[in-house]
């Protein structure tokens, strides 16, 4: 390949700018003759995004956190109720009292105040803020989780690139290779991908596979066989990977395994560790519960003393690796709960106003973006929609947010449409 050109097609750590993309197409497609076009120029980008080791954990507090006794208390407030906000380790900054781990690292956290919506509904919601697609009869969205393990996962990993622990929303029309590999109990290894004792017969058996669906797939049936073989080949690969201890966190210190919690959390949370340490691209951590319509109080501290001293370790391990700079954390539920607290001591659900915390991939610590009212009842400084988060996310972890996919009705389908990345939050 000519020389001038390798120059040219040199992607950087932040990937194209308008004019080096211009300036690459052009020099590809002067020399087609060497075989080297748009496609290949494209593959090296590929392959450059995935060999910087971007990764991201989302803790996903299914239910819907409360704002008030988490990340934007209100004390002294006829809407505050009887949470605390307490010191953290940034002057200034003050978040719940249920939070005191948490707020010892607060210099490693930027938190948003005045996210907005208008889903209230658990099922919508979850799935505009996974995908952030609002919920449509003609199309399955992928996850944003999916899109990402897409675009910077490794597909020759023998480890899944996207994996949930405790389920989540899936790849859509983007297809089984990017579904998630999901976990339900976290800290040990998988029951369906046991090593098994004879691999011999294992092989065997995947053998005799192949020739009935051979058969099955003459019938007709090419497209669908073509889909079970490709979760078959990826599960036999990771059965018969020596990756698969990944999963098995008995040997860690018995202290960090402590100091993150024997919660499922807790256990989540170190394996989500160990999984991006190992190569995984998407790990989604869930805490559920936080659906408080009663005894709002009591349950949020008691969701967060096992979400609180897990997500601080987390973060404190991750940097203590020196793995926070490629490792964007996010904190975030599907809405927030309602000023108003309601005859059975409860919080209802509320889109209009919630907040979030993010941490790593190069996001800048120690800050607060956006402000809710002092009743808590709206955003008053700076709104921050779904898609300005998704935005944000894609430019911590180098994705483009512009790459179109096709939609099965031939539809062209941004990975984010819409949004502007979260202004001063990336460094």
């Amino acid at each position: 390949m000519n020389s001038h050109l390798v120059e040219d097609v040199r992607i950087s750590q932040r990937g194209f700018s308008r004019r080096r993309f211009l300036q690459s197409t052009v020099a590809a497609t002067a020399v087609g003759a060497t075989g080297f076009g748009f496609r290949d120029l494209m593959a090296v980008e590929a392959e450059n995004l995935r060999r910087q080791g971007k990764s991201m954990i989302l803790l996903w507090m299914t239910g819907g956190p409360s704002q008030f006794e988490t990340f934007d208390p209100k004390p002294d407030t006829e809407t505050g109720g009887p949470t605390e906000a307490i010191r953290t380790s940034v002057s200034g900054i003050q978040i719940a009292d249920n939070f005191p781990n948490v707020a010892k690292i607060m210099d490693d956290i930027a938190l948003v105040r005045s996210m907005t919506n208008k889903e209230g509904s658990h099922p919508r919601a979850t799935y505009q803020m996974h995908t952030g697609y609002i919920p449509s009869g003609s199309v399955k969205h992928p996850s944003l989780a999916s899109c990402i393990a897409q675009q910077i996962g490794d597909p020759a990993s023998e480890l899944p690139s996207f994996v949930s622990i405790g389920g989540t929303q899936g790849a859509g029309f983007l297809g089984m290779d990017f579904e998630p590999f999901v976990v339900n109990n976290p800290g040990q290894i998988p029951s369906n991908v046991g090593l098994p004792t004879a691999v011999d017969r294992f092989d065997r058996r995947l053998s005799l596979l192949g020739k009935l669906e051979a058969e099955f797939a003459g019938s007709g049936a090419e497209q669908l066989v073509t889909t079970h073989q490709s979760l078959y080949q990826k599960s036999s690969r990771l059965v018969l990977s020596p990756d698969v201890s990944t999963f098995d966190i008995s040997n860690e210190p018995q202290k960090l395994k402590q100091s993150y919690g024997d919660s499922n959390f807790g256990k989540g949370c170190l394996l989500a560790r160990r999984l991006v340490e190992r190569g995984a691209t998407f790990v989604e951590v869930r805490s559920s519960s936080w659906d408080s319509h009663q005894d709002n109080f009591e349950q949020c501290a008691t969701r967060a003393g096992e979400v609180d001293p897990a997500m601080a370790t987390l973060i404190t391990d991750l940097k203590d690796r020196g793995m926070l700079k490629d490792t964007l954390v996010v904190w975030m539920g599907e809405f927030g709960r309602t000023p108003k607290i309601n005859p059975r001591t409860g919080r209802d659900h509320y889109p209009r106003v919630f907040n979030l915390a993010m941490a790593g991939g190069g996001i800048i610590g120690g800050q607060v973006y956006g402000a809710s009212t002092t009743d808590g009842s709206a955003v008053e400084d700076a709104p921050v929609t779904v898609q300005d988060l998704f935005q944000t996310v894609c430019k911590s972890l180098n994705v483009n947010a512009e790459h179109e996919n096709l939609s099965p009705l031939g539809r062209p389908m941004k990975i984010v449409d819409g949004g502007n990345v979260i202004p001063g939050f990336l460094s």
